[in-house]
């Protein structure tokens, strides 16, 4: 099996880009919900393994920033001259106040594990948690969708991928042995598709044709909802959260009982979606008193004050404040955060994106955008009133909703999230702080301002990184580069040519030989991502990425490699693996007549294929 290594491919200078050459990797979007080789690579050894594999963290003890992280344990501070005294002592104790770290972060720092786009194996969930704490969080926002292990009713909504309740067990009990605490996400009135999409569900939409949002005047979505929260709560144990979503209800006060209800003396929008809210929320602490419901705020932003006191639900819920935007409006926020309190809210979490919220096919993330987002979130947190932060929470979008194609990859992001936190977590970002997060990631060069990172790293699915990163960059372009300007193809093989069968047999000498080799190189490399994917990624997850970023090139250059109209080439022997490859892509079964059944492995195909 082979190593996961750059190929050198035609037209590829040594020096990676700084901006992403395809079509896909256009530019980011600011503000937009995200969301809506080999085996895996070995660990590193010595000073980045010890970092997340469970060897206590004796190593990465230095000063302030390790205190601050023993503080948000609730383990007594290490005694030094320099810290006892007073002036530190009071700036520790104002930070707390504000519910910040004494290094200037919020306390509180939640990774949000995305699962309803390319959920990982179990197994590299317990590869990656260790690393998560060791970076700087302090707990999981898990929002599971379809791959929770719902039963009874509720099984419909259940992927065949979906996680067992003993791997969602294993998984709780490893985030706690690492001191992570978790807060389970369940979308219970927008972004309901995973549900809505089934037909045993489909008549609770509130618009018909829509399965985004459901119909809050249904005793029966309610019940639904009630269910949905229930079985995950049996999972989980000793919750002090639970997200109970809320976020983009679309087409809210749109079906035909909403109509009816809005038509009545003083009812609202506003009102039609706070009253949902309540008593979403109100079964949360009638039922589970000990745990306190979280909303995202997208929905409350624009009521009054007075409709946001009178409703009861600033009592009931914390508010997640959400903005994705490297250019976020500190003081704009700061004023939200002071109305929220106004309005009755006593605590207010953040949400900021260490990925999927710069374009809805992102394959690459561009860590500065993401860097500056977090860096703004500080400057909120820090003209905050005192005592009002609860957290934040990292979210890595998937997808943009569950209909949407797949954005950037976990381990793809791994080294944004690791400069985000660190950020966070020591209130700010520079250059030491950059050197540690390459000893943490095992990686010699971070880039930040680029798309990718040409150094290799240690950390978990760290060998997906740069064959995504070759992909992403060179594949489409060097595809085009021969069927769109080569001279040869575009003069002499052109869509006309090939579909009259009017071709110099000649011809094919002076681009073939190109065309084969390069479908060589490109095979290898995708083979190699295939099987890393594989080892974090379930199947279904390794075709639909294969598919969107893979197949739409490889197959114009397989077209032409084992075109009708290529004589000699029909009486040449491919390589057994390129053969192959044709085959794995999805090749058309009446092209491979043109390949000499001697190339091909009997184990893939067995067919009598013609001359």
């Amino acid at each position: 099996m082979r190593s996961a290594r750059r190929a050198r491919l035609p037209g590829q200078s040594n020096r990676l880009p700084s901006r992403n050459a395809s079509d896909k990797q256009a530019q980011s979007v600011p503000g937009r919900r995200g969301r809506t080789g080999a085996a895996r690579s070995r660990r590193g050894e010595g000073r980045g393994q010890a970092l997340y594999t469970g060897v206590p963290r004796r190593r990465r003890r230095q000063g302030k920033a390790i205190d601050a992280d023993r503080r948000c344990r609730g383990q007594p501070r290490a005694r030094s001259r320099e810290q006892s005294r007073p002036e530190r002592r009071h700036e520790a104790g104002m930070a707390a106040a504000a519910g910040m770290a004494a290094a200037g972060g919020p306390r509180r720092r939640l990774v949000h594990l995305d699962m309803k786009g390319a959920p990982p194996r179990a197994s590299y969930l317990a590869e990656v948690l260790p690393l998560l704490r060791a970076l700087g969080a302090t707990g999981l926002l898990l929002e599971y969708e379809d791959t929770f292990p719902w039963s009874g009713p509720l099984e419909p909504l259940r992927a065949p991928h979906a996680y067992s309740p003993g791997e969602v067990r294993a998984a709780l009990s490893q985030a706690r042995a690492q001191g992570l605490e978790v807060v389970p996400l369940v979308q219970t009135f927008g972004h309901m598709e995973f549900v809505l999409k089934h037909k045993e569900f489909a008549h609770l939409r509130e618009v018909k044709m829509f399965p985004n949002a459901l119909n809050p005047h249904k005793e029966e979505s309610r019940a639904l909802v009630k269910a949905m929260i229930d079985q995950v709560m049996a999972l989980h144990e000793d919750l002090k959260w639970f997200h109970i979503g809320c976020d983009e209800v679309y087409y809210l006060g749109e079906g035909e009982e909403s109509k009816q209800w809005l038509q009545q003396q003083d009812n609202t929008p506003e009102k039609l979606c706070l009253s949902h809210i309540k008593a979403v929320a109100s079964y949360v602490a009638s039922s589970y008193p000990a745990v306190t419901p979280i909303v995202w705020d997208d929905m409350l932003r624009g009521m009054s004050e007075e409709t946001l006191a009178e409703s009861g639900v600033p009592q009931l819920v914390q508010p997640m404040i959400w903005d994705y935007a490297a250019d976020l409006d500190v003081e704009g926020k700061v004023h939200l955060i002071e109305k929220y309190r106004r309005c009755g809210f006593s605590k207010v979490w953040f949400a900021s994106a260490f990925k999927g919220a710069t374009g809805v096919n992102q394959s690459l993330t561009l860590i500065g955008h993401h860097l500056k987002n977090h860096l703004q979130w500080l400057k909120v947190a820090r003209s905050s009133p005192a005592g009002v932060l609860e957290g934040i929470a990292l979210t890595g979008w998937q997808r943009y909703d569950h209909f949407s194609v797949l954005c950037e990859l976990l381990p793809v992001a791994i080294p944004s999230l690791a400069v985000c936190l660190q950020a966070l977590k020591n209130g700010g970002y520079s250059e030491k702080i950059k050197e540690n997060v390459e000893k943490l990631l095992g990686m010699s060069n971070l880039e930040t301002e680029t798309f990718m990172s040409t150094s290799l790293g240690t950390f978990p699915g760290s060998n997906i990184l740069p064959l995504v990163t070759q992909v992403s960059f060179y594949l489409k372009s060097s595809v085009d580069e021969l069927l769109e300007r080569n001279r040869y193809v575009t003069g002499w093989f052109s869509p006309y040519h090939r579909k009259r069968k009017i071709i110099h047999p000649i011809i094919m000498h002076h681009f073939q030989p190109d065309a084969v080799s390069l479908l060589s190189k490109w095979n290898a490399v995708v083979q190699d991502l295939q099987a890393a994917m594989e080892q974090v990624f379930h199947k279904c997850t390794v075709e639909e990425w294969m598919e969107e970023n893979v197949h739409p090139s490889l197959q114009k250059l397989q077209q032409v490699v084992c075109s009708e109209m290529c004589p000699t080439f029909h009486r040449q022997v491919l390589p057994q693996h390129v053969a192959a490859g044709l085959f794995n892509f999805g090749l058309d079964l009446q092209s491979l007549k043109y390949i000499k059944p001697s190339v091909l492995n009997p184990a893939l195909i067995s067919l009598r294929l013609g001359n």
